[in-house]
């Protein structure tokens, strides 16, 4: 593991930094956020999977620079114990963590481990899946490119941290870039970095996607979104193994394994002119398919009781179990949405539960189940889509979004906390619209006496 300490070396911070080292860890340092900002740009000795940053500085402003330049690191702040008003406005700003100085090793330990490996365990029970991570761990070891196909939801790149995990690699980077998530005027950049003053707005030269991965694994999340022009050059770096950062003057040498994802059938792209057949068998070594969840039913229950445990923890609430009438809901629910669907739907459930189990009402999942017909369930899925897109058209985004928080805020009985986890913003957000939603005149549920204990 990779981690970037931002402050100096002096004292507990620096004893924090010899228990890292100590436990495997390769670390660099930063005196101040625009160095670590610098540091991450250029992908020095590869990056870093992890930032530690002094709550003394200004933690907010660094999250929000990371989010800004797609630069995908979480962040855990650390002071002293007693600091407890910057320990949690540095968690408000966006830290995954707090580590209290002077350090704990074991502490130190659990915190990179939790925050390092999360989300990245792949639960399973069914077959289907086993089957899959056994032919995934087969071709782990080769230097060959994989394509990886399936829904929207499935886990693809959790497969593909999966595979670079058992590689010769492991050891190494594992980039991931969304193709699908960044502008396309960006995303040539994002990829294979850019030099000072290549265009407006390059205040410093940036390393790309290509660079940080160097040694390790790149993953091209979303693949078919590429525009054909990138598409072009893209081809180039995978035979020659050498990219052009834009505005550079010499090409750089690569050495990286490829992963891509993919949710549309590149054939079918192929055909219609929108990818390059020869990108396609360039990348299309090997070909993995994640089945869709409806195609794996014994994970169904295995992934839900996961996600449950995982929320309640992570909520500082109890652990509760599910009734026999919400897995009879889990089993004949479609999960069009797969796993990202059932995993957003139990985070609810978790936060809705007000009893000593969890019922279907507390997961929502509607009407939607497995119990029609295939057809007549493609008929009914249909109508309710035409029939949510026929309800806004007309209107715009900021109306939806109100309508949103107010709906979520009622099913969660006016609690500010719980709809802010929910909705996937901050509490301050999320006060900060229902003021302005008050102050012209909308009806915000007010909170409830435990709801504003909760949220105090």
């Amino acid at each position: 593991m990779r981690l970037l300490i931002v402050g100096t070396l002096a004292g507990q911070l620096g004893a924090a930094c010899k228990i890292a080292v100590s436990r495997g860890a390769k670390v660099l340092q930063a005196d101040d956020i625009e160095a670590a900002l610098e540091t991450l740009r250029a992908g020095a000795n590869g990056g870093a999977d992890l930032v530690m940053i002094e709550v003394s500085l200004d933690v907010g402003r660094l999250v929000k620079s990371l989010a800004s330049e797609h630069i995908n690191i979480p962040v855990v702040a650390c002071g002293t114990g007693s600091d407890s008003e910057a320990a949690v406005a540095a968690i408000k700003a966006g830290a995954k963590e707090y580590i209290p100085l002077p350090p704990d090793p074991e502490m130190i330990a659990a915190v990179l481990e939790a925050v390092t490996d999360e989300s990245h365990r792949i639960v399973f029970e069914d077959p289907a899946m086993q089957d899959l991570l056994t032919m995934a761990e087969r071709i782990a070891k080769s230097e060959a490119s994989i394509l990886i196909a399936g829904e929207s939801g499935t886990g693809k790149e959790m497969l593909a941290r999966y595979v670079h995990a058992k590689s010769k690699r492991a050891n190494q980077p594992f980039v991931s870039v969304n193709c699908a998530a960044i502008p396309e005027n960006l995303l040539e950049s994002e990829l294979f970095g850019h030099e000072k003053g290549a265009f407006t707005g390059a205040v410093a030269r940036r390393i790309g996607k290509f660079e940080a991965a160097d040694g390790g694994t790149l993953l091209l999340d979303e693949l078919g979104e590429m525009d054909l022009k990138l598409q072009a050059k893209l081809l180039r770096v995978l035979q020659e193994r050498e990219i052009d950062r834009v505005g550079g003057t010499r090409p750089v040498k690569i050495n990286i394994r490829l992963l891509a994802t993919t949710n549309r059938s590149l054939r079918d792209e192929v055909a219609a002119g929108r990818f390059r057949e020869d990108l396609f068998f360039r990348i299309n070594v090997v070909a993995l398919k994640v089945p869709p969840l409806r195609e794996r039913p014994k994970d169904i229950l295995a992934l839900a009781k996961h996600f449950a445990d995982k929320y309640a923890d992570a909520n500082a609430l109890p652990r509760r179990r599910l009734s026999d009438a919400a897995v009879d809901s889990l089993l004949r629910h479609t999960w069009q949405g797969n796993v990202r669907e059932l995993e957003n739907n139990m985070h609810r459930a978790v936060l809705l539960c007000a009893g000593d189990q969890i019922e279907p009402d507390d997961m929502m999942l509607g009407d939607r189940t497995q119990g029609i017909g295939a057809g007549d369930a493609d008929v009914a899925t249909a109508a309710s889509e035409a029939a949510q897109t026929s309800q806004l058209v007309g209107r715009t985004v900021a109306d939806v979004e109100r309508d949103l928080i107010i709906d979520t805020l009622r099913h969660c009985l006016g609690n500010r906390t719980h709809a802010a986890n929910i909705l996937g913003i901050s509490i301050r957000t999320l006060r900060n619209k229902l003021k302005l939603y008050d102050s012209d005149g909308v009806s915000v549920p007010p909170p409830t006496a435990d709801a504003r204990l909760a949220s105090a």
